[in-house]
């Protein structure tokens, strides 16, 4: 089945019996979202059950080729936390972690160069070169693109807590990424380094909202495991289809927010801060995510303008 054809049958359609009705329906619906973002900059974090199930990552993969195909500029993001920690365990070494931070040493940093340059980055260019487009992989540390410094880190009690080589990104270099995106869909390896060459493992979500606010694109789309931010409701939790940044900010601050949506919400705040247009917290674990999201009115997740 084809993304397009993918699409079509997770939209409704008063007749689900025709097949060209609905195929019809989809492209007309598609097409003013094409035409509004032919040329634009779409930043993705690729992560979570996409990136884990090998179903998800091949529509993935099609998805993102078909956004470069109608004129799109898809710039992909990705870490790769679980494989790191399973080679660590292949190769005898224990995996630590504070306040989901992973406590990153001399050797766990080698690993994580390892896995998510030499094998998730690589692993990706390859699904996409599979579906027909042409990608390019690289990390941070290549054309100096993200130059980072060591993370201030705090315990549960305040104190300062020495993680090791976890960064933070201080600087953006966007020349290498605009090169590369004008005939390729640059895939990212969520490490950076300093100036010393002194690599460092960077929250891909980081990674994400910092590569979106620099290169002034045009959205963030962030994949997840959840259907979106949810918010309390009476009998439980809803997904909250559209908000404003400060109404985010509210859920957190009321501690609605947590654990992994943590960075997501700083990744959506440092990007429209910055002038993002919008910003999509996505269910990754939804068929042709991506293209529901941004090419359908319904959508397939929380959008969240400034």
């Amino acid at each position: 089945m084809t993304p397009l054809e993918a699409l079509c049958a997770a939209l409704p359609t008063s007749d689900p019996g025709d097949r060209q009705e609905r195929t019809v329906g989809t492209l007309l619906e598609s097409m003013p979202y094409i035409q509004r973002f032919w040329g634009a900059t779409i930043v993705i974090k690729y992560g979570g059950a996409a990136m884990t199930s090998r179903r998800l990552q091949e529509e993935f993969a099609r998805d993102v080729v078909l956004l470069r195909l109608v004129g799109m500029r898809p710039i992909v993001v990705h870490g790769g936390g679980p494989q790191v920690t399973q080679m660590m365990q292949r190769l005898g070494m224990d995996a630590t972690f504070v306040r989901g931070h992973r406590v990153t040493d001399e050797e766990t940093m080698e690993v994580a160069r390892m896995v998510l340059v030499g094998k998730v980055n690589k692993d990706l260019v390859g699904l996409v070169h599979r579906n027909g487009g042409t990608a390019v992989g690289l990390s941070g540390e290549d054309g100096q693109l993200l130059v980072t410094e060591r993370l201030a880190h705090q315990d549960d009690e305040g104190q300062p807590i020495d993680i090791g080589l976890v960064g933070r990104v201080r600087e953006v270099n966007t020349g290498v990424l605009e090169l590369l995106s004008e005939g390729a869909i640059p895939i990212v390896a969520s490490i950076g380094a300093d100036e010393a060459g002194q690599a460092y493992n960077v929250n891909a979500d980081t990674v994400a909202g910092a590569l979106a606010a620099a290169l002034g694109a045009e959205k963030l789309l962030l994949l997840t495991d959840v259907p979106g931010v949810l918010a309390p409701a009476r009998g439980g939790e809803r997904v909250i289809d559209e908000c404003r940044l400060g109404e985010l900010d509210a859920l957190e601050a009321a501690g609605a927010v947590g654990g992994g949506m943590v960075p997501k919400v700083a990744a959506v705040r440092t990007a429209l801060q910055a002038g993002v247009r919008s910003a999509h917290i996505v269910d990754g674990r939804v068929d042709h995510a991506l293209l529901l999201e941004i090419l359908t009115d319904a959508g397939c997740g929380t959008k969240v303008v400034a």
